[in-house]
């Protein structure tokens, strides 16, 4: 009895290591495992290479589209897609037939810092983008919203987010991260960024932080062009290199390598991050010690291809110690490129298995190797689920900010004569007609960004007849920078109500109240970060005093208004 008894035990034991181990990622695809040497076995060196590259695909761009990237993966036998803009029905029968057609199972990727919504955001849910999320001082709706976001990737059968974004934004005219970063501050971003993870790779997603080593503090897209940061080693340490360095500490799955050049870190002339060896191998796999899977940013960018063409990037990118690429301009090309440089000895081939053989290994800790289609049935229903909408306001709820105001806030009353006035939009907005069924004496006005000088000055002249006049700033690009594109015209008139009784709510970056002089003067101002129905229902609670704010500034908008800002 005592020896089935310390047997079952033992089992135990044994089974709960195992359990462990499937958890730790990154243990796992670096260990000796059945099916990946079964699988490796199988392929011949071409197809093996083969497994480190990913191609772009979209379902909105046509038939002729979809079956040209489908030739594409049965002729190359590529490792992985990532999926772009169209609907997640035709997503979903797009990856059913793509895996048909793999010998080996499809890595599945999409950019999905705010869920899926960030590419299909016609017919997903988009959580708040990561600025708004920065503000949150809850940081378990972070780990939660980790957790939303990778139960609809895997619904959709996708299993790799590109997300989340830990670089650091000190810097406002960031063209490509700006609100997509939690912030300026290293420990915010650093602990939004630990929750975010950790929510998705407890579901069973990988994730790829990005983009090693920080994107934040540039004025150039590297989609466009290559960005220079000519900042020391010791500051990228202590600020940009910080956020990775803790995620990874905290198990991070994947990290995504940016084309950046930076003479500190490498100075070879016009080499980007990630086609350096000194970045990718001496610095985020050596000093940093992260062995997970090392994605490159899109390959196909102008910041990598600009100074190395015909391929070269993606021989380097291989050299500087990438595991698997993105978006190759010609993979096919590559292929045979990364084959030539193997036998010219620029590439050690028994470093490139073992990076083949990681690839695998995270296929199989997918579960890849049983392989089920992804079911259509439901599918709109289940990715947005009335759970997941409520959730979502949640988040916009805790993340509403109260920057001057609380007492003329509390002091509004439902029955006076109240103006409202959306500027920045070309009809009644979200949120005044959501104020609208409270106020009983409330008329709305609209200007557009461009309003003519007489249509200003007709709405001065009515404002005079009301006792309370509450303002919206609208920013309906679909990427929220830094400014607000609002005329000269508008702005003198903003900052003109700013002088007087108005109050202010900003559905937008909040670096655009740095673009609107005189506005710190306002009796309120309220900022809600993003121009969506979700935001604007939360800024309309927080008038009606159905919510307080509890929200801080996540950046530093100007000499008035800082980090950490919020009553």
């Amino acid at each position: 009895m005592k020896n089935i008894v310390l047997l079952i035990i033992l089992l135990s034991f044994g089974n709960q290591l195992k359990a462990q181990e499937k958890r730790d990622f990154v243990t796992f695809i670096n260990r000796q495992h059945g099916w990946v040497d079964s699988v490796y076995k199988k392929l011949n060196k071409r197809e093996r290479i083969a497994q480190l590259f990913m191609v772009r695909t979209h379902t909105n761009l046509g038939q002729n589209y979809i079956d040209s990237v489908a030739k594409v993966i049965k002729r190359e036998k590529l490792g992985g897609i990532v999926l772009f803009q169209g609907g997640p029905v035709r997503h979903a029968n797009l990856i059913n037939r793509y895996q048909s057609l793999s010998e080996v199972p499809l890595l599945v990727a999409i950019d999905g810092e705010w869920g899926l919504g960030m590419r299909l955001p016609d017919s997903t849910i988009s959580y708040p983008y990561q600025m708004a999320l920065g503000a949150i001082q809850d940081n378990s709706l972070i780990y939660t919203m980790g957790q939303n976001v990778a139960k609809d990737l895997k619904r959709l059968g996708v299993n790799i987010n590109f997300a989340p974004v830990v670089d650091i934004n000190n810097n406002p005219r960031n063209p490509v991260i700006n609100y997509r970063s939690f912030g300026e501050n290293r420990e915010n971003v650093t602990q939004k960024g630990i929750s975010y993870m950790k929510g998705m790779m407890d579901e069973g997603v990988i994730v790829s932080l990005k983009h090693f080593p920080g994107h934040g503090d540039t004025d150039v897209d590297s989609h466009h062009d290559l960005p220079k940061l000519d900042f020391s080693k010791s500051r990228l340490d202590s600020l940009e290199i910080y956020p990775f360095k803790k995620l990874i500490e905290e198990g991070a799955s994947g990290v995504m390598v940016a084309h950046l050049n930076i003479p500190s870190l490498d100075n070879t002339p016009n080499l980007p991050s990630s086609l350096s060896k000194n970045v990718v191998t001496d610095i985020l796999k050596k000093e940093l010690n992260f062995n997970g899977l090392v994605f490159t940013d899109a390959m196909d960018m102008d910041g990598v291809v600009k100074y190395f063409r015909n391929g070269e990037a993606d021989v380097r990118a291989i050299i500087a110690g990438n595991d698997v690429l993105e978006l190759s301009k010609n993979s096919k090309r590559a292929n045979k490129m990364i084959r030539k440089a193997i036998r010219t000895d620029r590439i050690d081939e028994d470093e490139l298995t073992k990076r083949v053989k990681k690839v695998l290994a995270a296929k199989y800790w997918l579960g890849l190797n049983n392989l089920k289609p992804v079911q259509t049935q439901s599918l709109y229903a289940d990715l947005n689920r009335d759970s997941s909408k409520l959730f979502n306001q949640l988040l916009a709820d805790n993340s509403i900010t109260l920057l001057k105001g609380k007492e003329e806030l509390a002091g509004n009353s439902f029955s006076k004569k109240t103006a409202v006035i959306s500027i920045g939009t070309e009809k009644i907005s979200f949120f005044q007609s959501i104020l609208g069924k409270s106020f009983d004496n409330q008329l709305n006005f609209i200007l557009s960004s461009n309003a003519t000088t007489d249509e200003i000055v007709k709405v001065n002249s009515a404002l005079r007849n009301y006792e309370q006049v509450i303002i919206a700033l609208h920013d309906e690009n679909i990427r929220p920078g830094s400014v607000l594109r609002y005329n000269e015209n508008v702005k003198l008139f903003i900052s003109e109500l700013a002088s007087r009784n108005a109050q202010f709510i900003v559905f937008a970056n909040p670096y655009t109240i740095a673009s609107l002089p005189g506005i710190e003067a306002s009796r309120v101002i309220v900022v809600a970060y993003q121009n969506d129905e979700t935001m604007q229902t939360s800024g309309a609670r927080v008038f009606l005093k159905q919510i307080e704010a509890k929200g801080k500034l996540p950046v530093t908008v100007n000499s008035f208004f800082k980090y950490g800002d919020g009553l």
